[in-house]
């Protein structure tokens, strides 16, 4: 993989008005089928499993281990297709995956994540559907989450990064 490829130069005022004018406005409920779908993944995949989360987090199975064995090569395959052929958004936007660079923060980030999956036995992006199939007591959860982010928004600017 070249430098050109993982580097992004910001358009000129010319090429953004090229941009813009070639945008085409895509609908945010189209994005609901796709979360349904995903959502059906997880549900049947066990991911939203309180019981497989909790065999995960005291090392007595593999199934979620088996999983993100999957998800991470996947993904990294995917971005990977994405920087190498230039692939565009539906509505012709490049697609931008910005350099992570490593900091304490995620480490810090990381441990505080982990200790709320372990508790509740879900992270933010299964909650919906553990609520889709019924457990509304995730609604708690949930509703923990969103309370979370806004306390990381409201002191981010304190927190190291």
């Amino acid at each position: 993989m070249t430098e050109e490829t993982l580097t992004h130069t910001p358009p000129t005022p010319q090429q953004e008005i090229k941009i813009k004018s070639t945008r085409r406005a895509i609908p945010d409920w189209v994005f609901v089928f796709p979360g349904i779908y995903f959502g059906w993944v997880l549900t049947k995949g066990e991911a939203i499993s309180w019981y497989r989360i909790t065999e995960m987090f005291y090392f007595q199975g593999f199934h979620m281990y088996g999983i993100f064995m999957t998800a991470i090569p996947t993904g990294a395959l995917g971005i990977w297709l994405i920087r190498k052929l230039r692939i565009k958004a539906l509505n012709g936007e490049p697609i931008e995956i910005p350099k992570k660079r490593f900091h304490k923060g995620y480490i810090i980030g990381g441990l505080i994540f982990g200790l709320g999956w372990a508790l509740t036995g879900a992270c933010p992006g299964p909650l919906y559907a553990q609520i889709g199939t019924g457990f509304t007591v995730v609604i708690l959860t949930l509703l923990s989450a969103i309370f979370g982010t806004r306390v990381y928004a409201r002191w981010k600017d304190k927190l190291p990064h």
